[in-house]
């Protein structure tokens, strides 16, 4: 009886877990903010971290350096600095969590960029003592350009300022009016102190002057949008024919929701067709969301491959030359006569580059991209998975940009 009840509680637990919602969220801002602080504390103090990791980063003196819980590469413990993207998952009762540590200094910019791309939510550090930096704005700037809609204004070490409420005031009269300017929602701005964990999972008795919510609770509770509620795009990764029997395409549904006897569009054929079945490894689904990898068969044979968009609800865009925001990545500066290689969802074509001005490594610029057959998209402003892009170096295969369509 007591092994029936035992197991009867790991599967409520995993059933528990499958139902929670994922928050994706990166720390961004200028170097010695106090990011790596701020998530190895948060995840202390949360019960994210194990006993071993915790073991690792523990002095001699008893006392946990937290930041060592995610400066994870040497030459980061050497310099005491985040030059890669660090992630780390811990959950709660309410929700789980993925948190991206992105670096700070601007010749990392390109690390941020990439960490910040698949963030629902940013947090921007600022130095209570120190206070606002244009590394700061530089990105809070890239983080609205990645699409991110939802901003904590972490006004971090306020320990070192004697947690007076004139600091905080002061960067929140400063930073509001930038944020404004490049539409930021209701950014919430937080006092806190990362080293000391005042108001990052518990409320500060040091600062009752701030009657918002600590970190934590803040993440929990903050409503996200999700990849289901946009119209459904499939880009196809293969067409599945094991017999003349089953003819299906296979590929991960990058937004929305598709259910058998749905009408689809296949693109560039332009041709509609419907649902048939929903095939995975176990079985059929009466219903089919985003990020999920599925296989489709449909009511009517069609010529469709990898590289083809497979498409329901509003229809998306086609053009053989786009208008994109880039981020530079390669140490080779951009070069308008060169040809590069475009890998936009499952499908990669030659394209030209032509911007206002030069680029090199972790610039941001404009560009209009020439490409050698069209592309089916949607602004990345609408959807991300169909809107972003890489470029690819013909010559080294090295990943010279990523892009966001405007």
């Amino acid at each position: 009886m007591i092994a029936l009840e035992q197991q009867f509680d790991i599967e409520a637990f995993l059933a528990s877990e499958l139902s929670k919602d994922m928050l994706r969220l990166a720390t961004a801002g200028s170097v010695d903010d106090g990011k790596s602080t701020l998530i190895g504390r948060l995840l202390h103090d949360a019960r994210g971290a194990y006993e071993d990791q915790l073991k690792s980063v523990r002095r001699a003196d008893g006392v946990i350096d937290f930041a060592l819980l995610t400066d994870g590469l040497r030459a980061e413990r050497e310099q005491g600095i985040t030059i890669d993207v660090a992630y780390r998952y811990f959950a709660t009762p309410k929700r789980k969590f993925i948190l991206a540590d992105t670096p700070g200094h601007v010749q990392y910019t390109r690390n941020m960029a990439t960490g910040a791309s698949t963030a629902d939510l940013a947090i921007i550090l600022v130095d209570a003592k120190r206070g606002l930096t244009d590394q700061s704005r530089r990105h809070a700037s890239i983080a609205a350009l990645l699409g991110i809609r939802h901003f904590v204004i972490a006004v971090n070490k306020m320990d070192l300022v004697n947690f007076e409420q004139g600091v905080f005031h002061d960067v929140f009269a400063q930073f509001k009016p930038f944020l404004d300017s490049l539409s930021v929602i209701e950014p919430y701005f937080l006092p806190m102190s990362a080293l000391l964990g005042d108001n990052v999972v518990e409320r500060s008795s040091r600062m009752p002057w701030f009657a918002g919510a600590p970190l934590l609770e803040h993440l929990e509770s903050i409503e996200i949008e999700t990849l289901v509620d946009a119209p459904f795009r499939m880009p196809v990764q293969r067409a599945v024919r094991p017999g003349e029997a089953f003819r299906g395409y296979a590929g991960q549904i990058a937004s929305g929701v598709i259910r058998p006897g749905d009408e689809i569009l296949a693109l560039p054929s332009g041709r509609r067709s419907r649902v048939q079945r929903i095939v995975t490894y176990d079985g059929n689904l009466e219903i089919a969301h985003a990020p999920l990898s599925v296989t489709l068969t449909l009511e009517d044979e069609l010529d469709i491959s990898r590289g083809d968009l497979l498409a329901a609800g509003v229809e998306p865009r086609m053009a053989r030359s786009i208008e994109a925001t880039i981020v530079w990545f390669e140490q080779t500066p951009l070069d308008p006569s060169k040809e590069y290689l475009l890998k936009h969802t499952t499908q990669t074509i030659r394209a030209r580059v032509e911007t206002g001005s030069a680029l090199t490594m972790n610039d941001i610029g404009e560009a209009r991209i020439a490409l050698a057959q069209p592309i089916f998209f949607d602004a990345y402003a609408a959807n991300r998975a169909t809107g972003s892009f890489i470029l690819i170096d013909r010559d080294t295969n090295a990943t010279a940009a990523a892009g966001m369509i405007k």
